[in-house]
């Protein structure tokens, strides 16, 4: 046989360096973050033409943050909050690798 890695070799090493858990990490924080906008605009009653049009964006663009598909900048997280009526916090923590 060859001194040359498996695929399996391969992803079982990737799974383990710290980008990857990085990148799972923010998609899975986009995705909790769209639940919470979601939840928050079904409690309001609003639609999401009504959100993007307080927003002064479109419909599209509420249903991928929304879907967890974007990691929404600072100034859109702002205005999200101003629209449903809600105070953005930010906040640092210790996370599991600090």
């Amino acid at each position: 046989m060859s001194d040359r890695a498996t695929w399996e070799e391969i992803r079982s090493d990737r799974a383990r360096t710290g980008s990857r858990r990085r990148g799972y990490q923010e998609a899975e924080n986009a995705f909790d973050l769209g639940a919470r906008v979601r939840a928050e605009r079904e409690r309001l009653g609003l639609t999401q033409q009504e959100l993007a049009r307080r927003m002064g964006t479109s419909q599209p663009s509420v249903a991928r943050l929304e879907a967890g598909g974007v990691t929404p900048t600072l100034d859109t997280l702002y205005r999200v909050a101003d629209s449903l009526g809600l105070e953005l916090v930010v906040d640092f923590r210790k996370g599991a690798t600090a």
